[in-house]
């Protein structure tokens, strides 16, 4: 069974329109307009499996902000309806992804609790034109709509560009795994109390 949502959202600064499926294969088409968000975002569905279809077209004269932000929202929104009610899966996932001199790690848990945890610091302030602290906005906006707790940690690294890619990448995998049935909960959710 396929887990797929379709998002659209327009305001007076962004309009978006997203499909996303969750099991897929990492089938993409993504453009925003911000060429190195294109990028993160597809190494995030290429390394999690998620088919994802995205247009987005933002008040890029202004800055970037708007668009970054507001795809969080709708991807947030895209995986918490496509996931339905995260019933027979793991739950949890974890990756650690190494890129170049730089890794990444990034735990998640499908818990219908959002709660973010950045702890990255880019020793440049932007990559190209994009401003690196837009990719905290991303995922902070990300987990809101989502319902999903995730922590971000970058032990050390030296290019902005590289930790950014470790970043999006162990996003996709640890989701991916969180994703993963678990046949031995037999309909239920993996919770003590029975339901998230």
């Amino acid at each position: 069974m396929q887990k797929v949502s379709r998002i659209k959202r327009q305001t007076s600064e962004t309009k978006i329109e997203l499909t996303l499926t969750l099991n897929g294969s990492g089938k993409i088409s993504i453009k925003t307009g911000a060429g190195f968000f294109d990028h993160m975002l597809t190494l995030w569905a290429v390394h999690g499996f998620f088919d994802l279809d995205l247009v987005a077209q933002g008040d890029l004269e202004v800055d970037f902000h708007h668009t970054v932000e507001d795809i969080g929202i709708c991807l947030g929104k895209a995986i918490c309806e496509a996931m339905g009610d995260i019933k027979d899966v793991k739950r949890y996932g974890c990756a650690s992804i190494p890129m170049e001199e730089a890794i990444a790690r990034v735990d998640i848990d499908l818990c219908k609790r959002p709660f973010l945890v950045f702890d990255v610091r880019f020793p440049s302030a932007k990559i190209g034109k994009f401003d690196t602290e837009l990719i905290e906005e991303f995922f902070r906006a990300f987990v809101i709509n989502s319902g999903i707790t995730l922590h971000v940690n970058v032990p050390y690294g030296k290019n902005s560009h590289h930790i950014a890619e470790a970043i999006f990448k162990a996003a996709g995998r640890a989701l991916d795994k969180a994703l993963q049935p678990e046949p031995r909960l037999s309909g239920k959710a993996l919770s003590s109390k029975g339901v998230l």
